[in-house]
């Protein structure tokens, strides 16, 4: 009887053990690809500045931190462990270098990760995530710093006391952001076979912009009729079933 509980129970121990084998293999598999930032110390980054990391088969690490390109290895461990290793970065200086810097302390510390619902958790010790990376979609419509250059058919240019361009950007967790010309605006987006979209949930700030001549509300009114788009290189049509385009914007490299 002994040495039947003996093999049972020797049983359980191996399946254990390739169990979590074959999660680790797993998870180190998942590990590969295109991470955007989305969360750093508890604080959720949004902005022009697309944050990113690129991990490889072959254990390299490439991204962009905020001003400077970013270059290295990762090594994993046993039991979902990683250290980022040699890490280096080009030499550009930005007007604001304080995100970039926590970027790099980050990847520097942490120690363990783990992967969920397409997100990556980054830890030091295996306490709550210092950092959270969502996996990067390789539509390409996401991930681009689209800038508005028509409305209904007319040209749109800057005028003079306007705060920086109309745009929006697409981000990997389906959450968009952008600016309409006095207020920003935020909201939830959601891609359908077909080249379709739909848009959600969408809220402005109230700021208040008399002598900026921009027309906000034409342009919001786009995310709210929209459910088609076409890309042709770097331009992107917003349409609304087979009507003439609503709105026509231009892909801006914001690295």
């Amino acid at each position: 009887m002994n040495k039947i509980i003996y093999i049972l129970m020797l049983g359980l121990i191996l399946a254990s053990c390739g169990g979590n084998t074959i999660k680790a293999k797993a998870d180190n598999e998942n590990l590969r690809g295109k991470w955007e930032l989305s969360v750093l110390d508890g604080k959720t980054i949004t902005g022009k500045q697309q944050i990113y990391i690129e991990l490889t088969n072959d254990n390299r690490v490439t991204g962009f931190a905020g001003c400077n390109r970013l270059t290295g290895t990762y090594a994993l461990e046993k039991a979902n462990r990683i250290r980022f290793i040699q890490l280096a970065t080009t030499r550009m200086a930005c007007p604001e270098m304080g995100l970039e810097a926590k970027v790099l302390a980050m990847l520097n510390n942490v120690e363990n990760f783990v992967i969920e619902n397409e997100k990556l958790m980054l830890t030091i010790d295996g306490r709550a995530p210092f950092v959270i990376f969502t996996k990067m979609n390789e539509n390409d419509i996401v991930n681009k710093y689209w800038k508005l250059k028509a409305l209904e058919g007319k040209s749109i240019k800057m005028v003079n006391n306007q705060e920086r361009e109309q745009y929006f950007i697409l981000r990997s967790d389906n959450t968009i952001t952008g600016f309409a010309g006095c207020n920003h605006f935020s909201g939830e987006y959601q891609l359908i076979k077909g080249n379709r979209i739909r848009f959600n949930t969408m809220a402005t700030t109230m700021r208040l912009c008399p002598d900026v001549n921009v027309n906000e509300t034409d342009y919001l009114k786009v995310f709210g009729s929209a459910d088609n788009y076409a890309i042709n290189g770097d331009t992107l049509v917003l349409n609304a079933g087979g009507r003439a385009p609503l709105a026509v914007f231009e892909s801006v490299d914001f690295d």
